[in-house]
């Protein structure tokens, strides 16, 4: 059975940095694609990053450009998401998911969340201004 299980979310003010972890178990974690995404209140979900399962190719929407790095290490089977410059506009629910696919391009896994077969709980992430 996968489980993925999202860490790290925090109530912040605007401006600082945070630093998302998701951890994956029950599948070999350099056999599967990850990405990061969010849900606000109101809001649709969201890919905000994604990341190839060697971690070479990398996508980001183009709000975070800039601001958020996306990593993972395959020995730890974690992922991470390192948000600096935090603004209002960041506050939300961030999931983690693992798409099937070793070979799963990360634009096409932010832009079609449905294709990602393992979901965590969420961590969620306030902003203040």
């Amino acid at each position: 059975q996968v489980q993925v299980v999202e860490s790290g979310g925090d109530l912040v003010q605007a401006g600082v940095s945070l630093k998302l972890s998701c951890t994956v178990s029950g599948v070999t974690f350099e056999d599967v694609s990850m990405g990061w995404f969010r849900q606000g209140t109101g809001k649709e979900r969201e890919g905000v990053s994604c990341i190839s399962w060697n971690g070479v190719s990398t996508y980001y929407t183009d709000s975070v450009k800039g601001r958020f790095t996306i990593s993972r290490d395959n020995n730890k089977n974690t992922l991470y998401l390192q948000m600096n410059s935090l603004k209002s506009e960041d506050t939300g629910m961030y999931y983690c998911a693992a798409h099937p696919s070793k070979y799963a391009k990360p634009s096409v896994m932010c832009h079609m969340p449905t294709g990602l077969g393992y979901w965590g709980q969420g961590t969620q992430v306030t902003v203040s201004s």
